[in-house]
């Protein structure tokens, strides 16, 4: 919710110990490596202040200021991966498991130009690539993990597993991760349909050094066969995907550094329907393609003084159909085209300047060129007939988009500016002030159906309605001030960071139909068609921390924290759509040697500021008490957690509408989406 920056180029700083450390300043915050964290990593980032738009298991939706989707960036391992799917249900974050991330670090609001461009909420930075060398000259074993999880609310079960060889100059690391769950369970005690998924990862990474460079290759696999999507009309019956990561680092004079890095990600991934807990009959397929390289200098200038350089480029293809249904009049009789060829290449060039003017003042001065060319070609719709006397819409719709011109090219240009000042050796002040940008993605411009079947394909707000694209979407242009101040001393923590964001060309929607498919009161939905419209957003964030005993008994700490976001529309100051209300957060924590023991109090408001063209439900205040306990002996670590402590039943503000129920028994409408009951939690991890 404020600034942080992150200037290393690369997750090995650690391991090579003859290269120079790099300054960081954060704000949300890190996460350590832990492979006895299991499932989405989600988990892992609700615990840095990320709000996340919940979707299937493994695949919510990052929020950061107020902004969701591709207006965060998610780097893993520096690879930018783009979600390949009408609704996103295969986000950058589903590609990886907790117990394979290595370090997490988000930046949020103001972030610094070399952390990444093509975003105006911030970045998280996913690093699972972190290879352990040893000091012998052979290859020999050096550490492996096994993990195992169960959670009694959806019945998963969750596993890790993990090895690693090493030698002075050479480290091989295989990692994979599993995890199988049925649908949750709420605090009344009632099934939340559709919320059941199984999901599998594997990374396989080599690594060689010397005394002045390293290099190394990741392989990734991913496959779920299954995934829910309760919030949505379809489900995800298939997602499989294969990555190859290389990077080089040459340590140079004068403690710089150079790294050259090149990805490639492949996806193949299906929608339609696979449980009795939502029943249809539709197939969808998309295949996408990331191709990217970087190029990264860190060039000391002075003692005082660092310039950071970059060159990057990211070339993204994607093609969706969805196949005809044989004996289907609507869904047929040709394959519904939805995006042909689609392509969105960007090419960018950074430079930001690093300095310490004294012991007390540090800033940084940055900024980024993108140039952003996005193109499809021609389109189909199921038939080019009418029927029963009515307009193919679709069918119109296709051909106007295929008589247009479709390639779109955008200047993109961000600059960051970022200070702070050492008031004293506990107090700190951090200023940072940016003009971010970001470019509309494949299916904001050319999602071209306009029937009901057809656009309810489209959108990732769980929301229930259809959208429509637009050809001629202008970027994002969102400008920025962020405000922060720490303390800290030997007995108590304290910060607060306060932004405020002015958007031009927000991507939003207008309503453009209706439609109503159960014909009941409570069913009627809105047509949308994103368009441009400036926005305003703000928000603050307090986070303290008081030690109140160190003694037999353990070491006690008293944490809270409180956080609110406001966001609307500046041509009417209706609200914008999944703003989170306030919420809070109280922690009583303890350790004793091994054993860390925390009770978690979170209070969150009523959301009753809603958007009313997207038909967003209010959702009642409600709290929650979780409990955790992790002990850790000799090699072998165990954790017990007990979540929603007293069973309570709430709605999730920014989990959507429940489709799931709404198909089950239409005559209920589009109620909330709910969170889970009392859940007991077990996990035991082993190291060797």
């Amino acid at each position: 919710m404020a600034m942080t920056a992150a200037f290393s180029l690369s997750a090995w700083a650690d391991e090579a110990d003859s290269m120079a450390s790099v300054e960081r300043f954060e704000v949300i915050g890190q996460q350590p490596a832990h492979h006895g964290t299991l499932g989405a990593v989600d988990s892992l980032l609700k615990q840095q202040g990320v709000d996340f738009s919940e979707a299937g298991g493994v695949s919510a939706l990052p929020i950061l200021n107020g902004m969701m989707g591709d207006r965060v960036k998610v780097l893993i391992d520096g690879n930018d991966v783009t979600a390949s799917c009408a609704n996103q249900m295969n986000p950058p974050l589903s590609y990886i498991s907790a117990s394979q991330v290595a370090d997490a670090n988000v930046v949020a609001g103001v972030s610094p130009v070399s952390a990444g461009g093509d975003n105006i909420a911030g970045v998280i930075e996913i690093s699972s690539l972190n290879p352990k060398f040893s000091e012998s000259d052979s290859l020999q074993w050096n550490s492996g993990y096994i993990s195992a999880g169960y959670h009694s609310i959806n019945d998963a079960l969750l596993l890790g597993v993990g090895a690693e060889l090493a030698s002075h100059n050479f480290s091989l690391n295989y990692q994979g991760a599993y995890e199988d769950a049925n649908s949750y369970k709420d605090g009344n005690g009632d099934k939340v349909l559709d919320t059941l998924y199984r999901s599998q990862n594997h990374v396989l990474t080599a690594a060689w050094r010397d005394a002045t460079q390293q290099f190394a290759l990741k392989l990734t696999h991913q496959y779920i066969p299954f995934q829910g999507f309760a919030n949505q009309y379809m489900d995800m019956t298939d997602n499989r995907s294969y990555g190859v990561l290389a990077r080089y680092l040459k340590q140079l004079n004068h403690d710089g550094e150079f790294s050259a890095q090149t990805n490639w990600h492949t996806v193949t991934h299906k929608m339609g329907f696979f449980t009795p807990e939502k029943t249809g009959m539709m197939p969808m397929n998309t295949d996408g393609d990331d191709y990217s390289y970087q190029l990264h200098w860190r060039l000391p200038m002075s003692s005082s003084s660092m310039l950071l350089l970059g060159q990057e480029t990211y070339d993204y293809h994607l093609d969706d159909d969805w196949p005809a249904v044989t004996g289907s009049s609507m869904m047929g009789p040709n394959d519904y085209v939805n995006i042909n060829n689609g392509r969105r290449l960007r090419a960018a060039l950074y430079g930001e300047w690093q300095q310490h003017l004294n012991p007390n003042w540090w800033w940084s001065l940055g900024g980024r060129y993108e140039y952003v060319m996005t193109n499809a070609g021609e389109v189909q719709a199921y038939n080019s007939m009418s029927m029963m006397g009515m307009t193919n819409v679709d069918a119109t719709a296709a051909s106007a988009f295929n008589n247009s011109n479709h390639k779109r090219s955008d200047n993109l240009l961000d600059i960051t500016l970022m200070t702070r000042y050492q008031l004293s050796a506990a107090q700190q002040l951090e200023f940072g002030l940016a003009q971010k940008n970001r470019a509309p993605n494949l299916y904001e411009r050319y999602s071209w159906g306009q029937g009901v079947m057809a656009s309810t394909m489209i959108g990732w707000f769980g929301d229930g309605n259809g959208y429509v694209g637009d050809i001629n979407l202008k970027p994002e242009t969102a400008r920025t001030l962020s405000i922060a101040y720490k303390a800290n001393t030997e007995s108590w923590q304290f910060s607060a960071t306060s932004w405020y964001t002015k958007v031009q060309d927000y991507i939003d929607a207008q309503v453009i139909g209706t439609f109503n498919k159960s014909g009941l009161p409570a069913g009627q939905r809105n047509l949308l068609q994103f368009i441009n419209l400036d926005a305003t957003l703000y928000g603050a964030r307090i986070n303290a921390g008081y030690r109140l005993a160190d003694n037999l008994s353990g070491s006690w700490q008293l944490d809270a924290s409180i956080s609110a976001t406001h966001g609307e529309r500046d041509n009417s100051n209706e609200p914008l759509y999944q703003i989170k209300p306030l919420q809070t957060a109280l922690a009583l924590q303890q350790q004793l040697g091994s054993w860390q023991n925390s009770v978690v109090w979170q209070w969150v408001a009523a959301k009753d500021r809603v958007d009313p063209r997207r038909l967003e439900n209010d959702t009642a205040a409600y709290s929650l008490i979780n409990f955790t306990s992790r002990m850790k002996w000799q090699q072998v670590t165990l954790s017990l957690a007990l979540n929603n402590l007293l069973d309570h039943y709430y709605e999730l503000p920014l989990g959507g509408v429940s489709i799931a129920d709404y198909k089950a028994d239409s005559s209920v409408g589009f109620n909330q989406m709910v969170g889970s009951g009392r859940s007991l939690e077990f996990g035991v991890s082993y190291s060797f």
